[in-house]
């Protein structure tokens, strides 16, 4: 199964996809997000996203600034106050 993730900054939907894998630079560090990922919520830093798009993969890098990344029964979705 796969993760779907979202990727949104306030000019538009920057990305929606599913993958295997986001790591998210959250306020109080990095952290990993899978399928079936209980639910969470937590403020993002100025840092890089990397996603993972299968198991092994090498992940592609995405600079963000600010935001909120909120995780449920979706899936990810990450608010970014800037990306890319």
């Amino acid at each position: 199964m796969a993760l779907h993730f979202e990727l949104v900054t306030p000019e538009k939907l920057f990305r929606s996809e599913d993958v295997y894998q986001v790591v998210v630079p959250g306020a109080d560090g990095d952290f990993g997000v899978l399928e079936g990922h209980a639910p969470f919520m937590s403020t993002v830093r100025d840092g890089a996203l990397q996603i993972f798009r299968s198991a092994g993969a090498a992940p592609e890098i995405i600079p963000v600034q600010g935001g909120f990344a909120e995780v449920n029964e979706k899936g990810l979705t990450v608010l970014a106050e800037k990306a890319g």
